[in-house]
């Protein structure tokens, strides 16, 4: 069987808890509209090989989540096709990205889709990054490519037309998402720092509220299933007492900590766990937080920080040895418009470019008029695996009727260094186990 991706429903159910933590304390500021980037700056060179190709942008980038959140996908494909149309564009042609803020709700998305799909008629949409996909329906509808969305909810395992940045092997008929409104996810990290690192023992910190306990419980399901004995941690959601759970902690001595909490209580357990001592082998974060921030979110903690890893299903950012790497990051230096952060998320929104002017690429290598959406969704749903020059993970679109019990899965895997940043930990295409695939409702 060929290598999949790694622990994609695992990885979607973290953004849902994430967001979902994040947006608990913003439920009495009501909601506002939309705001609208018209102003998506296009390369001083236009070729002449034929009209532009527009492609839509969807961001959540003011959201109730708030700061750069959703950013980073939408960062790093304006980026990718600023590249691009420097060197001539696509077989002559600029791509013109134009990009939509949804605002991070579902009023705002339809808006999004009624400017870009309706009015300004783009070929496709990519590196869709919305807190609420409320339009992903319409756009299904449209059958308009959405290409490499980051799977924030179940759209993307839902709805035809739709695909996610991650692949997916569900039926995708618009009807329940997953398998009759089931998702799977496999075991591979917990496998991993098992198999590698010889982890026995696992803590999972969670709130006491429902997302929170959601997660935590889907976590430990997946543990158990690798034979972890688990500790369950939990915290008042209003008040935490991050102190007491890291006392617990260095008493309980766990290999891994993980967590089903949001950002900010993530950097304050570290910093409890920092000051009593309770240092495990590794505190496991996921892609999301997988970026250069984390000297200043966990300034406080320095020990702690020094313990964060980052499982996902993309090459390391950070990993300059690789040459498509450093053309990511030579082209976000140069193009991303005074943007310091670098992201695993913006990796993958160029990524996501690169998977549509691939597509588009191979659709006019029969002329002009070879470019059509059918013709892009064939390449995307090809047999063959997609890996962006090997920055991704192989993806594909299986569409199976039944899902696999067990799969064969691989694993991007970075540690925080002080002074060198994410480390990478193995080739991401070796990082490999046949796993269990668990289910869960969304």
């Amino acid at each position: 069987m060929r290598p999949s991706r790694a622990a994609d429903p695992l990885i979607r159910a973290a953004l849902a808890l994430l967001t979902a933590l994040l947006l608990v304390p913003s439920a009495a500021c009501g909601s506002r509209l939309p705001e609208r980037d018209s102003t998506t700056r296009r390369p001083a060179a236009t070729p002449d090989g034929g009209p532009p190709i527009r492609v839509g942008v969807i961001t959540s980038a003011t959201s109730p989540v708030g700061g750069d959140a959703f950013t980073g996908p939408r960062d790093g494909a304006l980026a990718y096709f600023a590249a691009l149309n420097a060197r001539g564009g696509l077989d002559g042609r600029r791509i013109e990205p134009l990009t939509c803020d949804d605002g991070g709700s579902g009023v705002g998305n339809h808006t999004c889709v009624t400017e870009l799909v309706d009015d300004r008629k783009v070929f496709a949409l990519v590196a869709t990054t919305a807190l609420d996909y409320a339009a992903a329906s319409r756009v299904s509808r449209a059958g308009v490519p959405d290409i490499g969305g980051q799977p924030i909810g179940p759209a993307y395992d839902t709805y035809p037309h739709l695909y996610g940045i991650y692949g997916s092997s569900a039926p995708r008929t618009g009807g329940r998402p997953g398998w009759n409104g089931v998702l799977y996810g496999g075991t591979e990290v917990y496998r991993y720092f098992k198999r590698v690192h010889g982890a026995r023992t696992a803590a999972v910190v969670s709130y006491n509220q429902a997302s929170s306990a959601a997660y935590a419980r889907l976590v430990t399901r997946g543990l158990e299933a690798e034979g972890y004995r688990v500790v369950a941690e939990q915290v008042d959601f209003a008040l935490p007492n991050f102190r007491a759970v890291a006392a617990d902690l260095r008493a309980r001595r766990p290999d891994l900590v993980l967590d089903a909490l949001d950002s900010h209580g993530n950097a304050r357990l570290c910093e409890a766990m920092d000051a009593v001592g309770a240092i495990p082998t590794a505190k496991v974060t996921h892609v999301q937080n997988w970026n250069s921030t984390v000297p200043d979110a966990y300034a406080k903690a320095p020990r702690c920080r020094n313990a964060l890893w980052a499982t996902g299903s993309s090459r390391n950012h950070d990993d300059t040895s690789h040459p498509a790497v450093r053309e990511f990051r030579a082209a976000m230096d140069a193009r991303a418009g005074g943007v310091a952060v670098r992201s695993q998320w913006q990796l993958e929104g160029w990524a996501a470019a690169m998977w549509f002017t691939d597509a588009a690429r191979s659709c006019l290598a029969a002329g002009p008029r070879g470019l059509t959406r059918a013709c892009v969704e064939r390449y995307l749903n090809r047999p063959e695996p997609y890996t962006a020059r090997g920055l991704l993970l192989p993806v594909r679109f299986e569409r199976l009727d039944r899902p696999p019990r067990t799969r064969r899965a691989c694993l991007s895997v970075a540690r925080w260094r002080d002074g060198e940043g994410w480390v990478t930990q193995g080739d991401m295409t070796a990082n490999c186990a046949t796993v269990p695939q668990l289910g869960y409702r969304p």
